[in-house]
């Protein structure tokens, strides 16, 4: 391990940090000056951004001279996996979210919904170039529906509102001066998460080889985690400065975006058909719906995520990644861990997660009654 290698680690991680900060400043203010809300710019803007890691992983993998469906597919399904397990765990953990109703009720039904119809188009085997373009056309009425929506949800509410009349004027070249700066902060921020997360992955690689870790674990960990930590970043520091819409509508949006944009492009852009595994169709997958149903209950329960589900998150993203170690190295501990988990503490967690969903109704209905 060389001196240049530790100092890339070390710069990697304040980049990610700074990048997050300029990235989550520039939007929030962006969304003022927009007319949009902060919830729609961390499902759109934010969320286009911080999916670029998995667009340049995915789709250089299906472009190779020896195409590799595998990591094309696996990088998606383990990028959607962790956002959910991991980002938003870390992020409750730091600050409870709460979580908009607009996003209960829409987009995470939605991302559910995609994650379904993912399942269903590979369920064949492959993805061909016609079902990328389907993805990517859906891409693109998502996103450009989730911001006249919010356009006019917003303009409406200006429109109604009385404080708007004792609105400073503002001309229109100081607001496109305005937007210019926000913009500005956006592509700076994205650059230095792009830079950072990448030289952050390259020296705790180095770091791992250098203690004797096998090439395999490297890759379970430190890489399926690497293209997720703008993510990780972004929803970190929104948590932290209160920009809690961002947080929690950063990691949804990147997951619709990893399937319709990422797995569309990767689709319609590779010479040949990505041929999905079974493991993929039988496991990986399905365990991403899982995850995904999963929120719905946690997020509809008071409209929040607490530090303990947060951590409920965490655990599940330890628990997942042992298994893809014991599983890939055929260790003799794989089958009593698979017996626990898929027998008593995957059962219990969803008993607790339907009371709690039925309880929350009740309150709900009840204070509709009142």
């Amino acid at each position: 391990m060389t001196f240049i290698t530790a100092f890339l680690f070390i710069i990697g991680f304040i980049l990610l940090l700074v990048g997050a900060e300029l990235l989550v400043r520039g939007a929030s203010t962006l969304a003022e000056s927009a007319g949009i809300s902060p919830l729609v710019v961390g499902l759109t803007v934010v969320a286009y951004g911080t999916s670029a890691p998995e667009l340049a992983v995915t789709v250089r993998s299906v472009l190779s001279s020896t195409p590799q469906s595998d990591l094309a597919l696996g990088n998606v399904i383990g990028s959607n996996i962790s956002n959910i397990l991991l980002v938003l765990g870390i992020s409750a953990i730091v600050a409870p979210l709460t979580v908009s109703r607009q996003l209960v009720r829409g987009s995470v039904p939605f991302m559910i919904l995609t994650s379904i119809g993912a399942l269903a188009l590979c369920w064949d085997g492959t993805l061909d170039q016609s079902e990328g373009l389907f993805l990517f056309f859906v891409a693109m009425i998502y996103t450009g529906f989730a911001i006249y929506q919010s356009r006019r949800e917003t303009a409406a509410a200006m429109l109604n509102s009385e404080e708007n009349e004792e609105t400073p004027t503002v001309t229109r070249s100081q607001k496109w001066k305005r937007f210019g700066i926000q913009i500005g902060l956006m592509i700076a921020g994205l650059a230095m998460l792009l830079i950072g997360a990448n030289w952050l992955v390259e020296g705790a690689v180095s770091v791992a080889k250098y203690l004797g870790v096998s090439e395999m674990i490297i890759g379970l960990t430190v890489v399926a985690v690497g293209t997720s930590l703008p993510e990780v970043a972004t929803s970190i520091v929104a948590a932290m400065r209160g920009q809690r819409d961002i947080a929690v509508g950063n990691v949804v949006g990147s997951n619709i975006f990893n399937i319709l944009l990422v797995l569309g492009i990767a689709g319609a852009s590779a010479p040949s058909p990505i041929v999905v595994s079974d493991a993929a169709r039988f496991f990986d997958m399905p365990f991403m719906i899982a995850v995904s149903a999963a929120c719905l209950p946690i997020f509809f329960t008071q409209f929040e995520i607490s530090r303990g589900e947060g951590a409920l998150f965490l655990s599940y993203y330890i628990g997942y990644t042992t298994y893809l170690f014991l599983q890939a190295t055929e260790h003799d501990a794989l089958q009593p861990f698979s017996t626990i988990m898929f027998t008593f503490v995957v059962p219990l967690t969803a008993v607790t997660l339907v009371f709690a969903t039925l309880r929350a109704m009740r309150n709900n209905l009840r204070t509709i009654r009142d």
